[in-house]
């Protein structure tokens, strides 16, 4: 009996986890810092095209279908993506060290492990 109520409180824990995570995903700065990210990425390789909203919810391990879809372009459209978007694109003209490219580098790649996860 003991080894049952372990169970189950791990099978809650691990449900609770996922539903912070799923609401995580939609938070609007973030997703705005993640959008440009993105965005310079595709430069360096167009096979990422088109395919941010399924990167993005790779990372927090949902899939794209209409619903995630829809809380996805809410949070879009919000005014504090707007504005953190602002701040994310004003800062990463600035960065013009010479780690930075290394930095975005090692951030594409994983981005684009990520996205060859996602098609699995």
């Amino acid at each position: 009996m003991n080894r049952l109520h372990l169970l189950l409180a791990a099978a809650v824990v691990a449900a609770s986890a996922s539903a912070g995570a799923q609401s995580h995903a939609y938070e609007p700065k973030s997703l705005a810092r993640y959008d440009v990210s993105y965005g310079r990425c595709e430069k360096l390789y167009p096979d990422m095209k088109g395919r941010r909203d399924e990167a993005y919810l790779s990372l927090w391990r949902a899939t794209l279908n209409d619903k995630t879809k829809r809380r996805l372009a809410d949070a879009r459209a919000s005014t504090t993506y707007k504005a953190e978007r602002e701040i994310a694109l004003a800062g990463g003209v600035k960065s013009s060290a010479p780690d930075a490219a290394t930095t975005l580098d090692h951030e594409c790649r994983a981005l684009r492990g990520e996205l060859k996860r996602a098609t699995k």
